[in-house]
């Protein structure tokens, strides 16, 4: 069935030139270092993939960025930029309706299952540009988690290797996780005496969220998650995030904001925070994987990071929690999240 799906994905290649063509420079390592956007055309949408790094032994790492909504290049930075791709090479695409993508399908047309076509139909794209014997990684980071599962669960035989990021493969759990982990983490914190009025209005916020799902709670609630990161960053708990690539106001154009708002509108609407949920399919994905997840995170629960590795498939998979990070460890810890990445990369390639 799943060769059946591919068979039929219709793909037309778009290679464009932007700011510099693809080069074949070597530095003392012999490394050759790519530099170069295509596009991929499947169903209604062009969607650009920036390709950056060490392509000599023909190792991609696609990179599935967060949102709904984020932008592929903004996962370009820190020792993703400095040392992961001077590994391997590293694929940041611009998801359907994310970053500067662009299309004209209509609400009714997106689907995660679509979103997981687009993703099937970048591989094979990259498989006719460099070859069939390319070998490919695909790593997911929050919304990226949920979009990562259901990618592989309709194909997984391109992939050496999954990498789970603070991945939200059970968004419809997230409600009632994340009541449950502020009511943890703010205990933890008052009992340190750390900012102890802004924890009592966290355990204030909780109790008067509803029982059930609401979309305005949830906003309320993920929303505070990342002013609480701030404040365990202002007292040592976690580690303070770094970022030397792109800021935001430089790849968050007027489009890529639009694109953004707009597919995370449709999902949302289509019930991704109440009906979507990979935990009982995670046994179907059987590539070796690894699980990244900061201790403290609230955005995508940490909890979740147990329930992935309990869940996963395979035979060879390892779960690593990182001691100073929340939501993003590729921030807060670049340098022990690269060593990571590539040794998983590297005995599996």
């Amino acid at each position: 069935m799943q060769k059946m799906i591919l068979s039929k994905v219709k793909i037309v290649v778009l290679i464009v030139i932007i700011l510099s063509v693809f080069s074949c420079s070597k530095d003392d390592d012999n490394i050759y270092d790519l530099n170069e956007t295509i596009f991929v055309r499947h169903k209604q949408a062009d969607m650009p993939a920036y390709i950056h790094g060490n392509a000599s032994e023909k190792v991609f790492l696609i990179i599935l960025h967060g949102g709904p909504g984020g932008t592929g290049w903004g996962e370009r930075k820190n020792t993703i930029k400095s040392k992961i791709e001077r590994n391997n090479a590293v694929v940041y695409f611009d998801q359907r309706g994310s970053g500067n993508s662009q299309g004209s399908y209509s609400e009714e047309d997106v689907s995660i299952d679509l979103m997981a076509e687009d993703v099937l139909a970048l591989v094979k794209v990259l498989k006719a540009k460099y070859g069939d014997d390319s070998k490919f990684f695909l790593m997911g980071h929050s919304w990226g988690g949920t979009l990562g599962p259901a990618t592989l669960l309709k194909n997984q035989e391109d992939f050496l290797g999954w990498i789970d990021v603070d991945g939200a493969h059970n968004p419809k759990g997230m409600y009632n996780e994340y009541k449950t982990t502020f009511k943890k983490i703010a205990d933890e914190q008052i009992a340190l005496q750390n900012n102890v009025e802004y924890w009592k209005s966290v355990l204030d916020l909780i109790k008067n969220v509803g029982t059930d799902y609401s979309k305005e709670d949830f906003y309320k609630l993920n929303g505070e998650a990342y002013n609480a990161e701030e404040k365990l960053a202002d007292d040592g708990v976690i580690n303070k995030p770094k970022s030397d690539g792109l800021n935001s106001f430089q790849y968050n154009s007027l489009i890529t904001i639009w694109n953004g708002n707009k597919i995370q509108s449709i999902l949302v609407k289509k019930g991704l925070f109440e009906k979507v949920s990979f935990t009982d399919r995670l046994s179907e994905i059987t590539i070796p994987s690894l699980v990244l997840w900061g201790k403290y995170d609230i955005g995508v629960p940490t909890i979740y990071a147990q329930e992935a590795y309990d869940n996963l498939g395979s035979s060879d998979k390892e779960l690593f929690i990182f001691e100073k990070s929340a939501h993003s460890p590729m921030d807060t810890e670049p340098d022990l999240f690269a060593e990571k990445v590539i040794d998983f990369i590297n005995q599996h390639k």
